[in-house]
């Protein structure tokens, strides 16, 4: 494909780096890591500065931007933007369950050890060095703001500015914390859809109760479950989520024969729903990336326990779940199905390395702001504001005008009002 095209009044630069798989041992193994250059044509290149985007998830490649809109808009009117493909996403040496196949569950478990923030931060920091850039910006949205503080925890010398989105994490907590915090906000999701739609209660228990009396299969030929029809309220931490939610379940039956039965058109979109499939990498190491020097046994799913109440009995009301990943997708979903094994090795790793710093946190001099959302259903704010107190040169802006996708709804003028922010910081006495 092109190195290098034109759209309109933007340029953009493909550039593939050959980077360690693991940089303890950098002869080793090497994997491919993609980037995308985005710059106005416009602009005076010269002195322009660099801004990296780093992708929420884990397992997600960076935006495929093809217009000047939203938070590009604004960060193209003074830097010259990298959209980085994380390790094992995009264009980068791929993960998937074809790609790890040929591999021992072992073996695969020790390959995904090194597709954590750690590392990512590691290959931003090569890249910076191979384009030659001293110093440059960052932006990191959601799981892109985890990885925002790793960079700020070990290379801040290597940053001017950081601004973060809805991904704050707690420094030092364990997931079992997280999920603790999460699953009372995914009840306070509930309450407000059901709500809103409470005829939605009603046919989502129709829903629940078909799948457990009928053998139901997605497009793909897996079987579809109660649990994965429950999943799909992951959903409702986004913004204007409940008319969306409500349209889809508003035509989940069809009637054939005079017998009703869920249609096609609801069971591809349920398929659609799950990303895992094809990004195993959300599934199998979204626990950890909350580990360090611990093992994450499964928190989501033991969390679950003390709320009986998600756990689905016909004629009881009826919720939908979260962010949250459970073992039994590697018993359902076909893609995971492969992975099982490495999953169960990976839930069980406690010598996960430190992600964070907080020695050299507490000493932070880089401008870092932060949109901090009230109702985030992903990212618990209060250990948002726990984490940013300990760190100097930080500032929240706490809103309840957005959800979690907040970058994406109204990206513009949130990186407008963090960019002032941090600039007014800069300008602080030190």
């Amino acid at each position: 494909m092109q190195s290098t095209f034109i759209d309109g009044d933007i340029i953009f630069r493909q550039h593939q780096f050959e980077l360690p798989l693991d940089y303890s041992a950098p002869q080793k193994q090497s994997i491919q890591v993609f980037a995308r250059e985005v710059v106005d044509l416009n602009k005076d290149t010269t002195d322009l500065p660099w801004l990296v985007y780093f992708q929420g998830g884990p397992g997600f490649p960076s935006p495929r931007p093809d217009s000047r809109s939203g938070w590009l808009k604004r960060a193209l009117e003074q830097y010259r933007v990298l959209l980085l493909d994380q390790r094992g996403t995009g264009h980068s040496t791929v993960i998937s369950h074809q790609t790890l196949s040929p591999m021992t569950a072992q073996q695969q478990a020790d390959y995904l050890s090194h597709f954590r923030a750690d590392n990512i931060v590691r290959d931003a920091e090569a890249i910076r060095e191979k384009l030659g850039v001293k110093q440059w910006s960052i932006l990191g949205q959601s799981f892109g703001g985890f990885c925002s503080l790793t960079y700020l925890s070990f290379y801040p010398q290597s940053l001017t500015r950081a601004y973060l989105t809805g991904g704050v994490p707690s420094l030092t907590r364990h997931a079992d914390d997280v999920y603790q915090a999460t699953y009372k906000r995914v009840l306070d999701k509930n309450k407000a859809f059901f709500a809103q739609f409470p005829q939605a209660q009603t046919q989502c228990q129709k829903i629940a109760e078909h799948l457990q009396v009928n053998d139901v299969h997605l497009p793909n030929g897996q079987r579809f479950t109660v649990e994965q029809f429950q999943m799909i309220g992951i959903n409702l931490g986004r913004s204007h989520a409940n008319v969306p939610m409500y349209y889809l379940l508003e035509g989940a039956f069809v009637s054939i024969e005079g017998e009703e039965t869920l249609s096609y058109d609801f069971l591809n979109a349920m398929l659609a729903e799950q990303s895992h499939q094809t990004n195993p990498i959300y599934a199998i190491l979204h626990e950890p990336l909350y580990c360090q020097n611990t093992a994450s046994e499964w928190s989501a799913h033991r969390v679950r326990q003390q709320y009986p109440a998600f756990n689905f009995q016909s004629g009881q009301p009826f919720l939908f779940t979260g962010e949250m990943v459970y073992p039994w997708m590697f018993d359902q979903f076909n893609c995971l199905k492969p992975l099982k094994e490495a999953a169960e090795i990976l839930a069980t790793k406690q010598d996960w390395v430190d992600l964070y710093d907080v020695e050299a946190l507490t000493n932070n001099t880089v401008p870092v702001t932060c949109a901090v959302y009230a109702e985030d259903m992903y990212v618990e704010m209060a250990y948002s504001l726990e984490t940013l107190s300990g760190i100097p040169n930080s500032k929240a802006w706490i809103t309840n005008e957005y959800e979690h996708n907040g970058l994406r709804a109204d990206g513009e003028r949130i990186l407008d009002k963090l960019i002032e922010m941090g600039d007014n910081i800069a300008h602080l006495p030190q």
